[in-house]
């Protein structure tokens, strides 16, 4: 979390993050308890961008890219899916055949949504706005994930004012829930 440079540059960086935790659970035994490590961590750092891209790339997606609002929504709606899935995948536990399910579907549905960004949506963007507004934005962006929540949330607003208003306070609670337990904690 917090790589640094313009908001294409620190999302790209997340993404290869989050890449490298499928890789990570991938390798694995199937009922291996590392992999429900993993899976909380991969859920964190892609909660928290997520949180991070509805309060500020969408918003600027909306603002600054010909037809910006179709694009967010589609983004938002994928956003959706993966919430969706990450909070059915916290009930399961490795060598659970609901596990290995889960963490395909999440592992695909998040693959596509990077390529659509990575390949369509951060050209657009890149076109659109100057290299100063995107280095404003990457700045914006690493410092809501320092505040977001780290669990799901599926049914949180996920668009401005209320998302900017509620995630904070949500992101302060799984924190510490997450203190408490021990969640996210790297060996």
């Amino acid at each position: 979390m917090g790589h640094g440079g313009d908001v294409i540059q620190e999302l790209t960086a997340d993404h290869r993050e989050v890449d490298e935790l499928f890789s990570q659970i991938e390798t694995l035994p199937g009922a291996d308890e590392r992999r429900r490590e993993l899976a909380d961590r991969l859920t964190m750092e892609l909660i928290r961008h997520s949180v991070a891209e509805e309060e500020h790339l969408y918003p600027a997606v909306r603002r600054y890219v010909d037809g910006g609002d179709d694009l967010a929504d589609k983004e938002i709606a994928d956003h959706s899916e993966v919430e969706r899935m990450l909070k059915e995948l916290e009930s399961c536990q490795p060598g659970d055949g609901r596990f290995d399910t889960l963490i395909l579907r999440v592992k695909n549905a998040v693959t596509a949504h990077v390529s659509d960004e990575e390949n369509r949506l951060f050209p657009m963007l890149a076109d659109s706005c100057s290299a100063e507004a995107l280095a404003e934005l990457g700045e914006k962006v690493r410092a809501a994930k320092e505040h977001a929540p780290t669990r799901p949330h599926p049914s949180a607003p996920d668009t401005p004012p209320a998302n900017k208003l509620l995630a904070p306070g949500a992101g302060m609670v799984d924190r510490l829930r997450d203190r408490l337990t021990g969640r996210g904690k790297q060996n």
